[in-house]
């Protein structure tokens, strides 16, 4: 027999069992909130693994580094606020873009390249 687990809720302060909110009730400000702390860890998350190349990010995701920062530079202007290329970047990479190839970019493999130009997004 297969059994089931159930989501158990959250404990408030009196010691009550609590339902969690589902996503489908979730306010639009919560829901932002949510996307954002994700966002966040996923930056954090990039920048902690460092040793993972954005040519292997692209070639097996299809995104990288530069493409997260793109996304976040079309999404300020979407609100009317102006942010450079650089500017973008690093909020992505924790710094300078220049100062993050020299301390962890390497030279891509030809094996690297060649999948790159199978994979690589259309224009």
């Amino acid at each position: 027999m297969r059994s089931v687990i159930t989501h158990p809720g959250r404990i408030d302060a009196s010691g009550s069992r609590k339902r969690m909110t589902s996503m489908s009730e979730l306010k639009e400000t919560e829901r932002e909130a949510l996307e954002a702390a994700a966002f966040r860890r996923l930056v954090a998350h990039l920048r902690d693994r460092s040793d993972v190349q954005n040519i292997d990010l692209m070639n097996l995701a299809g995104f990288c580094r530069n493409c997260l920062s793109n996304w976040y530079r079309d999404a300020a202007a979407e609100k009317g606020i102006a942010l450079s290329k650089e500017e973008s970047r690093e909020i992505v990479y924790g710094m300078p873009y220049e100062a993050w190839k020299t301390l962890h970019q390497r030279e891509a493999s030809p094996a690297q390249k060649a999948a790159f130009e199978v994979n690589k997004p259309a224009e």
